[in-house]
């Protein structure tokens, strides 16, 4: 299971909704999952360590200036 090791970010449960005209006819179960990338981090040694981070989060540190 894709899961952010930052955040902790993983994979959620919703609904897909068939709208027909103005009704809604059927409703089925679906997994939303979260956009995970692999990130090089260094460490304040001068190492570098990769971690699994969200692609909201990477967006979210780049802002604060951290990446």
């Amino acid at each position: 299971m894709a899961r952010c090791e930052l955040t902790g970010k993983g994979t959620t449960m919703g609904r897909r909704i068939s709208i027909n005209r103005s009704q809604v006819s059927k409703r089925a179960k679906r997994t939303v999952k979260p956009n995970i990338k692999t990130v090089r981090f260094e460490t304040t040694g001068g190492d570098f360590i990769k971690l699994n981070v969200s692609t909201s989060y990477i967006r979210t540190l780049k802002k604060k200036g951290i990446l």
